[in-house]
């Protein structure tokens, strides 16, 4: 590994591996940080030790995301997978741990490509042994072929939730109910952009097969879902809500979360780029061109983390943000660029128009955005509740970095990425002021855990 490169590209899913390709072919010189072991990001995760049984299963989008791993893989590029990112500083040089040992190198431009993360639910007992994310359980099959056993009941909001609820059962697992807390209220507020959803008309149709698949399984679908609860001592043993006014309880051995995916703005946060608040999601999002260059200078977000926008789109913003890396490092010109570029902006803006259908449509129940039992965790790695959130709120905590130190919410080994949009949603519930007048925490490297003996050890460049 070399000390200095025209790019580095952090992240290998199907944005980094597509910015990658494209800077390889233009002779860039270009490092590819992958935290995984091997490249595919979360939505093809051990995608090239997929065996064709799986991949039967796992669709055309899986032997889509196979071929341009292999495309990767012959790109002329360094890849480092197990990799991961703890700083960024402002003369780009990037600071990882990779085996265990801390490293540096410095990058003409960076490339961000770090993808979504799956929103928090925290529900009361959401803490309680048996109770994980719905991409969690994706992990698990896809990294290892394990799947839960027992009574599942998946529960939440979005596309993942009956994408996973469908693929378990296609896997030979039964899933004993799916509890969709998307509102009534959604379906007609998402009706307006359905016209223009109809140009991605193959997403609302892999939608309907899904659901399909879940009923014909024999699998019930509880509609308009509050008021969450998982019950149990030291292990979740029992699911309450109620559907559509009915109180209702079930017994559960494995459940799973799920209320969309929002941008991992870690490193851009780090690096104090300019984001904006997406309303009808529910999340903050980097500021970005259309090549994915944000406002501060030779920084790239690319892919979910720059809005979510499904898998072809992020692959499609990999391959602009590469293209134009080649042309500010004079490796192509204005015209060969606007040429390789045209036919994935065609295709980002047909992979968009499900979008404003979809955003609507799930939009986040409030209930699950702000815990109302003061009871509730809403930081895991510090064990603060809502309640003490609130408390120090009415004791004059004036913002998320404030409570940090009131409460310690947001210091865990996470850096608030289990709490940090729970915590802005309920500072602007507490004072009915709207989030993006709330702002978000500060982050502060090392952005993952990281020794004083590996500090110790790293050798600095300039």
């Amino acid at each position: 590994m070399k000390s200095k490169y025209d790019v580095i590209v952090i992240g290998a899913g199907p944005a980094g591996m597509a910015a990658a390709i494209e800077c390889g072919k233009s002779g860039l010189s270009t490092l590819v940080l992958g935290d995984q072991g091997s490249p595919g990001g979360q939505v093809y995760r051990a995608i090239e030790r997929m065996r064709p049984q799986e991949l039967a299963i796992f669709g055309d989008d899986y032997r889509h995301g196979q071929d341009l791993a292999h495309r990767f893989r012959e790109a002329k590029v360094e890849y480092l997978p197990g990799a991961q990112v703890w700083q960024i500083d402002s003369d780009h040089i990037v600071s990882f741990l990779i085996e265990e040992k801390a490293r540096q190198a410095k990058a003409g431009k960076t490339i961000i490509a770090t993808g979504a993360r799956e929103r928090p639910v925290p529900i009361p007992g959401w803490t309680l042994a048996g109770v994980m994310a719905a991409t969690a359980a994706d992990v698990l099959l896809k990294s290892h072929g394990i799947v839960p056993d027992g009574r599942i009941v998946v529960a939440g909001s979005g596309p993942l939730l009956f994408l996973t609820a469908s693929r378990l059962i296609e896997f030979g697992v039964t899933v004993s109910a799916v509890l969709d807390t998307t509102p009534l209220s959604n379906y007609f507020a998402a009706l307006p952009a359905l016209p223009g959803a109809l140009r991605g008309y193959k997403y609302l149709l892999k939608g309907l097969q899904m659901k399909q698949r879940i009923r014909r399984s024999g699998t019930p679908i509880f509609r308009n879902v509050r008021n969450i609860e998982a019950d149990g001592s030291n292990a979740v043993k029992a699911v309450r809500f109620s559907s559509n006014g009915t109180n209702r309880e079930l017994k559960v051995d494995t459940l799973l979360l799920h209320n969309g995916v929002v941008p991992d703005t870690q490193i851009t946060r780090q690096l104090e780029c300019v984001h904006s608040w997406f309303d009808t999601q529910r999340y903050w999002q980097p500021v970005v061109n259309q090549w994915g260059d944000t406002s501060e200078t030779g920084i790239a977000v690319i892919g979910d983390g720059a809005g979510i926008a499904g898998a072809k789109a992020a692959e499609a913003s990999g391959h602009l943000a590469g293209l134009e890396a080649a042309y500010q490092m004079k490796a192509i010109s204005r015209q060969e660029r606007d040429r390789q570029a045209a036919p994935f902006k065609k295709l980002i803006k047909r992979e968009k128009a499900v979008r404003p259908f979809l955003d609507r449509l799930f939009r986040p129940a409030s209930e699950l955005l702000v815990p109302r039992d003061d009871r509730t965790i809403v930081c895991r790695c510090e064990e603060v509740t809502a309640g003490d959130i609130r408390k120090a709120l009415e004791l004059g905590a004036s913002g998320p970095n404030q409570l940090k130190s009131q409460t310690r919410c947001g210091m865990g080994p996470c850096q608030a990425r289990m709490c940090g949009l729970t915590v802005s949603e309920i500072i602007a519930d507490h004072r009915n002021e709207p989030v993006d007048s709330i702002g978000y925490h500060r982050v502060r490297p090392p952005i993952i855990p990281i020794t004083v003996d590996q500090l110790a050890d790293l050798e600095l460049i300039k």
